[in-house]
């Protein structure tokens, strides 16, 4: 695990201005509905159909929202593969509908390849990437803006508290997915998007042994969040089997005192979660019943390439929400959650929460869940 930091702690008159702006976005918000959604399916697999007709059925997304791509359902692809398969014929929907602008959030699903492999390496770099986060560039191609392969693209919403999301300000697309282990999963959790209410506890686990940078936006994120439903852990114990949680952010199995796979919480509908984790949505097929947490050292243990958790147990756990990364991102790019749960708290739906706290596109990012999924303003 190669996370580094990034430094800067804001101090608390900041972040006392940052609650009050968000509280104003809140107010002036509006609630986004399906035709704001292009929904993306995999015509070679049947889970992506089925979650395509029941998201667009409870979601009420239009016919001519709908994408159905010919390509391969193998997790991972060349780049070649993504150029061809996915990214030309998403634009191609886009433009033959006319919804280049109307279009705010791409939905992929269960199904669509997940991760585009290459040369690994830096933040300058590095030419892997999630599908989804390399999606979110579609709408400056479209217009056409070219971007190198390799390396980061900084993203412009990033940390955009008190804006509301659109093209005119933010030429990108919001992309979210609709997957997990299984079919069960990805139907439950679009379920509980639609029951979700703004109610409950955020959970905040710090890590031990200390990481400074990263520990510090955890406490940011509980300084922001709504007084009275915060839980904050600032001690070398991990936080189970917690009750009524609506957000929880930790640094996952990153934290040297997680030792378990289950966190065994009481999810709410629409509870999210975010974790400073490397690989954690490298992918969403379901390890074997017995498999848990383990090191680098015990490499016979690992699964998927990898010791550590995995986005889509949170999912099958009962959330409604969660970020994660399929290559290695460093900590300067993973989720923020001092942007993304206080944004979530107070209103913004789920693409627009995690996305406010996305520094890079074209990076590592996944956001597991339904895009216009929201609590609601704070009561």
């Amino acid at each position: 695990m190669s996370l580094f930091a990034i430094p800067r702690a804001r101090p608390l008159l900041r972040l006392m201005a940052a609650a009050a702006l968000f509280a104003l976005w809140a107010a002036s918000g509006d609630a986004k509905t399906g035709d704001a959604v292009l929904l993306v399916g995999n015509r070679r697999d049947p889970v992506s159909r089925a979650v395509v007709d029941y998201y667009a059925g409870r979601r009420a997304v239009p016919s001519s929202h709908i994408c159905l791509l010919d390509t391969t359902p193998d997790e991972t692809i060349d780049w070649h593969t993504y150029i061809t398969q996915i990214e030309t014929p998403i634009g191609g929907c886009l433009q033959r509908e006319r919804l280049v602008e109307k279009v705010l959030y791409i939905v992929t699903t269960m199904g669509v390849p997940l991760r585009i492999d290459g040369m690994g390496g830096s933040l300058e770099k590095s030419e892997q990437s999630s599908v989804d986060s390399e999606l979110t560039l579609l709408y400056a191609k479209l217009h056409g803006n070219r971007f190198d392969r390799a390396g980061a693209v900084p993203n412009p919403f990033f940390a955009k508290r008190d804006s509301p999301f659109s093209h005119a300000q933010f030429p990108i697309y919001l992309v979210t997915r609709l997957a997990a282990n299984d079919w069960a999963d990805v139907k439950a959790m679009i379920d509980r998007s639609l029951a979700a209410r703004n109610r409950g506890m955020f959970v905040v686990d710090t890590s031990s042994p200390a990481n400074g940078d990263g520990n510090n936006w955890l406490r940011e994120a509980a300084l922001l969040l709504p007084a009275g439903r915060v839980v904050l852990d600032d001690t070398p114990a991990v936080l189970y089997k917690q009750r009524n949680v609506i957000g929880y952010a930790s640094w996952g199995s990153n934290d040297g005192g997680r030792t378990e796979r289950w966190l065994k919480f009481e999810w709410l509908p629409g509870a999210i979660a975010t974790e400073f984790v490397s690989t954690d949505a490298r992918t969403m097929k379901p390890p074997p019943t017995d498999w848990n947490l383990t090191t680098y050292s015990d490499r016979e243990h690992w699964y998927a390439g990898s010791p550590q958790s995995l986005s889509a147990d949170y999912i099958h756990e009962g959330a409604t929400g969660a970020s994660g990364n399929v290559y290695e991102p460093y900590l300067a790019g993973c989720a923020r959650p001092e942007y993304v749960m206080p944004a979530y708290a107070h209103g913004r739906n789920l693409a627009e929460s995690y996305y406010v706290g996305m520094p890079f596109l074209s990076w590592q990012g996944v956001v597991l869940g339904d895009p216009l999924c929201s609590l609601g303003k704070p009561r």
